[in-house]
């Protein structure tokens, strides 16, 4: 999904403003996707224009006028086709796997440090799910959809931390022996491998 029906998506649990759709990207939706004021704003203001959703603006003393953003009958409908419409598929594009998969061209400390950085991370992740936990009372806190992809999120994330906590001296072990031996493509029969000799 896009940005414009992730806000529509986040819309469907009550108005909101601007910045408490950030915050919902920033905690909720951040294990989905990645959203600043950059794409959240146009995002707005496009389906505003599009009658997608409505925009009334609240007084505040001392402080500009707060803008709460409200879904429409056709915003809700767009969304939920959108929903309907999508074929999930689950992606883990991950630089720090990347990295590992080379594990033995990495100096020992420095793989150390990217371990110790990822489970730092990783607990950054569970410490931001427990606070939303605890966060006052709202509609999607008690949705049984909320609650389930938080206890998925947790679950992937204990099982990642517990296996790099077990398993990262072993890894930092065998980079410090291991060498990296000269690649040789697989040939695939002798006719092949004969013409591959010739060259």
């Amino acid at each position: 999904m896009n940005v414009k029906e992730l806000c529509l998506g986040a819309l469907t649990f009550g108005d909101a403003s601007g910045y408490d759709l950030k915050k919902f990207f920033e905690t909720t939706f951040s294990q989905f996707c990645s959203a600043g004021f950059g794409s959240i704003y146009p995002a707005l203001a496009e389906l505003t224009a599009e009658g997608l959703v409505s925009c009334e603006q609240h007084s505040q003393e001392g402080k500009p006028d707060r803008k709460l953003y409200h879904l429409t009958a056709a915003g809700r409908k767009v969304f939920l086709r959108a929903l309907q419409a999508a074929s999930p598929v689950h992606r883990v594009k991950s630089d720090f796997l990347l990295a590992l998969y080379f594990a033995h061209l990495l100096p020992p400390a420095h793989l150390q440090s990217l371990i110790d950085g990822r489970i730092a991370e990783l607990d950054r992740h569970m410490q931001l799910i427990t606070e939303s936990e605890a966060a006052p009372d709202t509609q999607r806190k008690y949705s049984a959809g909320s609650q389930f992809v938080r206890g998925y999120g947790k679950a992937v994330m204990r099982a990642a931390r517990d296996y790099l906590c077990a398993r990262r001296q072993t890894l930092i072990t065998s980079a410090r022996t291991v060498k990296s031996k000269p690649f040789k493509p697989a040939l695939r029969n002798g006719a092949s491998r004969a013409h591959h000799q010739q060259y």
